[in-house]
């Protein structure tokens, strides 16, 4: 059962990025709008990353649209809790374990460390997936264009009769 939903996963991911490969923007264009897809869908925007996108989309003409949206799958609603936790553990590495006191109201001085924690260690991981999307996607798309040229050139070669 989980073997079946990871394998859906990946297939569906595998099909976003193929989808964008194919389209005739950059390898560097695709893998900037990736990684900006990455950075927004990593931040905490509840749900309003996918209205950026619109914007992003409709405002810059060198944004691969199929790259951008791709995000999303890669970090879908069951990765990103992990995204989270991991942000959390993050800011509380580089905060002190001595809670900020600003209101002398124990909930909201709570709830002002757990933000402060969450947003910046989210920030730090948002822009480190960026990075690192920025850089697969990329290589991934020289690596499927340069396949798909020898496969063509290949195809297209006459073929060579021996002399005898």
């Amino acid at each position: 059962m989980i073997r079946q939903r990871l394998g859906a996963y990946r297939e569906r991911v595998r099909s976003a990025l193929i989808a964008a490969f194919q389209e005739s923007h950059t390898p560097h264009q695709i893998g900037l709008s990736f990684a900006i897809g990455i950075f927004i869908t990593a931040l905490p925007t509840l749900g309003t990353g996918l209205g950026v996108f619109v914007l992003l989309a409709y405002a810059f003409s060198w944004i691969n649209k199929v790259a951008l949206f791709s995000s999303v799958v890669v970090l879908n609603p069951i990765v990103k809790p992990l995204v989270y936790l991991a942000s959390y553990r993050i800011g509380s590495v580089l905060f002190s374990p001595e809670p900020v006191i600003l209101f002398d109201i124990t909930l909201i001085d709570a709830a002002i460390n757990i933000m402060r924690r969450l947003l910046i260690g989210n920030l730090i991981i948002a822009f480190a997936l960026a990075v690192g999307g920025y850089f697969v996607v990329r290589r991934l798309t020289i690596e499927y264009r340069d396949r798909d040229i020898e496969i063509i050139e290949v195809v297209l070669e006459e073929p060579r009769t021996e002399e005898r």
